[in-house]
């Protein structure tokens, strides 16, 4: 079985990789404001010509409301499925929808009861078929959908520094069970890109995030793989 663990671990370093570059050209372009010919963009009052200082909640959309049928089971997220440091949701089940939140492909889920939010807790929603298909969550998630940039930035945001301190310090309720309440980022003021610059980021880093996918599911065909040989070595009838 060790080709399958070995296979399975270069994997996860992979991923980790491809996610550390995302965010370190994230940082880049949008935190140094180093993007590609930004020597040549004119700053009026601090901002680059084409970006605007506005709210985040004029860029994304927090808890956005998204129907879903009720006749039939979903895939289902739960708090535990959430990673402290990657953007892979790996482990959901089927259940009918209930009172939690609804998100789709391309959304991000932010953990917004302590400990989950200082310990890390964000995905990034592609385990799904198809983009129209609805999943649910745990009551305890924030979903993130772009408007006027894209997921990845979002995504990447959510990850940020600045961003998740804003959270943690809006956080309200008794100790041990305190919240951050959506309506905190009304006040989250941040720089919002040009379109042409969004449109160049999501151009460099759509390829890591659809790769990161690829890697997550020939893993998780591995696991299954390896799951069903255990059982027969174990029995000894398949000779190790």
């Amino acid at each position: 079985l060790s080709p399958y663990d070995d296979l399975i671990q270069s994997n996860l370093r992979r991923v980790a990789l491809l996610e550390e570059a995302a965010r370190l050209i994230f940082h880049e372009w949008f935190v140094h404001l180093r993007f590609p010919n930004y020597e040549r963009v004119p700053v009026v009052g601090g901002v680059p010509e084409g970006w605007k200082l506005s709210p985040i909640t004029e860029a994304i959309r927090f808890n956005p409301k998204t129907s879903v049928s009720k006749d039939s089971a979903r895939p289902f997220v739960g708090m535990e499925a959430l990673s402290t440091h990657s953007m892979m949701i790996e482990a959901w089940e089927e259940r009918i929808p209930g009172g939690g939140p609804r998100f789709r492909n391309g959304d991000t889920l932010l953990a917004r009861i302590t400990p989950c939010l200082e310990n890390g807790k964000t995905g990034f929603v592609q385990f799904m078929a198809t983009d129209e298909e609805v999943a649910t969550g745990s009551t305890e998630f924030i979903v993130m959908r772009s408007m006027s940039t894209n997921p990845y930035w979002t995504y990447l945001t959510a990850r940020s520094t600045h961003f998740r301190q804003h959270a943690i310090n809006s956080m309200s309720g008794a100790d041990g069970r305190q919240r951050v309440n959506p309506d905190c980022f009304e006040m989250y003021i941040t720089l919002i890109p040009s379109q042409k610059v969004l449109d160049d980021f999501a151009e460099v880093v759509a390829p890591m995030f659809r790769q990161i996918l690829v890697l997550q599911r020939q893993n998780s065909r591995l696991r299954a793989a390896r799951d069903l040989l255990l059982p027969r070595l174990m029995s000894g009838s398949l000779e190790a």
